[in-house]
């Protein structure tokens, strides 16, 4: 898989069977949060006690209860939302392959600390997975993402697991020894898949377009059959495959039960910056709105107002923030002759984590893939895990605090020092990203190594010796 080089065996054991031992780590930090006396519902009498104040609160246990989970109902076949953004019946708020994985995740259980046994069983292959790949990708980097603190930490708080193989399954089948026309297809459909999953993947198929329009590996693995620099049918069917796995996936849901398949959608779109959000919108631009000294009546008018600015410039400035990653990606391709798609993928994912009004703790499994392929200081790194442990402890504690009515000063600098010690990094690691280089620079599939040329031979290039990003 390695350009050159190959993974050491010793080393992928030890990346497989470390991550192992994180995600069963990382399952009994939440299982202490579901254990005996059950309610008549299946809940755990110990979970609205300890869930903040012990930090092994996870969605999976909590969404137990609320979205029919616990009834078995198959998901968005049925129910909807209120105006007011109340989810109802069968519906859940992610993307239907998510309602799939909690749905059979529920078909055994029958208490909260039954659900979330049976969903860690199904995710945790998932970890093992991404974990397999990172190694065959980039060797020992990748145990970062096999003991680091967010595996333990996010491993079984909501369903991201999946999600992430599937994204960093299209780094993987990209570097595979196949026409580059293939890889993208395959890489497109695994993103679309990431799509249908948690939506954050399909946002890389447009940077993988460009990769494969201009020809892969500095240009060299353009068909035979192109004329001209672009290929712009190997592009079209990277989007239509992306399109069309996205459209086979939802259509069914879309068609039986319309209601309950848009409310996923509209659950987000209706969500609020609030304390649960996490993000510098709540903790940063909202204290422009409300002050302590309002009126109840002014403190509502200065509430919609803020959620109705966050509404607009939230997406707003995601899709400008994309824009500017694809560009620049666009200006190292003239020096560089290769499109950086890893990179400029990498860096949409932080423009995402800034500017979007939620940033929930366990979107950092989604960057930890990104911190192991590129190759940016380990320094940074470091400093990011570091605000994200403040974070994701901090916020637990701070709730627990609130909830007692003790005094929460110290809980909510941690947290003020994780919301903004990681957007000040996001900030960073945007730019840094772009001007990383990959940790393997044979993720970059070489023309020469047997796939450059739908037709099986490779398109001669004056730059064969550009560099791989």
């Amino acid at each position: 898989m390695r350009s050159g080089q190959r993974t050491s065996m010793a080393t992928m054991v030890a990346v497989v069977s470390l991550c192992a031992l994180t995600l069963t780590l990382g399952y009994f930090n939440k299982a202490r949060c579901a254990v005996a006396p059950f309610l008549d519902n299946g809940r755990s009498t110990a979970f609205d006690t300890v869930k903040d104040s012990w930090v092994c609160y996870s969605d999976i246990q909590f969404l137990w209860l609320g979205r029919d989970i616990d009834n078995h109902v198959f998901p968005y076949l049925s129910g909807g939302i209120t105006p007011n953004g109340i989810l109802t019946g069968g519906t859940v708020e992610y993307p239907v392959l998510s309602g799939l994985l909690m749905w059979l995740g529920a078909i055994p259980s029958h208490t909260d600390a039954e659900f979330l046994l049976y969903s860690s069983a199904l995710l945790a292959p998932f970890g093992l997975l991404t974990a397999w790949m990172l190694g065959r990708l980039a060797g020992k980097p990748a145990l970062l993402w096999s003991v680091g603190p967010p595996l333990v930490l996010y491993a079984f708080h909501n369903w991201e697991l999946p999600v992430v193989a599937a994204a960093v399954g299209a780094v993987f089948v990209m570097a595979l020894r196949i026409p580059l026309r293939t890889r993208g297809i395959l890489a497109a459909i695994l993103l679309a898949i990431g799509f249908c999953l948690k939506l954050y993947p399909g946002a890389f198929v447009l940077p993988l377009l460009l990769y494969v329009a201009y020809g892969g590996n500095g240009g060299r693995e353009l068909p035979n059959t192109v004329r001209g620099r672009f290929d712009i049918q190997g592009a079209l069917g990277v989007a239509m495959a992306a399109i069309g796995t996205v459209v086979a996936i939802n259509l069914p849901f879309a068609v039986l039960g319309y209601e309950g398949w848009r409310a996923s959608f509209a659950f987000q779109t209706l969500r609020q910056a609030d304390i649960t959000t996490n993000s510098v919108w709540y903790w940063g631009v909202r204290h422009l709105y409300i002050t302590d000294s309002m009126t109840p009546e002014d403190y509502l008018r200065a509430e919609a107002s803020f959620q109705d600015t966050v509404d607009v410039l939230s997406p707003l400035l995601v899709f400008m923030a994309f824009g500017l990653a694809l560009w620049l990606g666009l200006r190292k391709m003239k020096v560089e002759h290769t499109y950086p798609w890893i990179a400029v993928s990498g860096s949409m994912l932080c423009g995402f984590l800034l500017l979007h009004k939620v940033h929930s703790p366990q979107y950092t499994l989604w960057l930890v893939p990104f911190f192991v392929l590129l190759r940016v200081p380990w320094a940074l790194v470091g400093a990011y895990l570091v605000a994200d442990l403040s974070m994701g402890i901090g916020v637990f504690k701070y709730f627990g605090a609130l909830t007692e009515g003790s005094d929460s000063t110290t809980e909510k600098v941690f947290v003020e020092v994780g919301v903004w010690g990681r957007a000040v990094l996001l900030v960073v690691f945007f730019f840094v990203f772009l001007r990383a280089g990959l940790r393997n620079p044979g993720l970059t599939q070489p023309a020469d190594a047997g796939g450059g040329s739908d037709t099986g031979t490779s398109k001669a290039d004056m730059r064969s010796n550009a560099p791989t990003q």
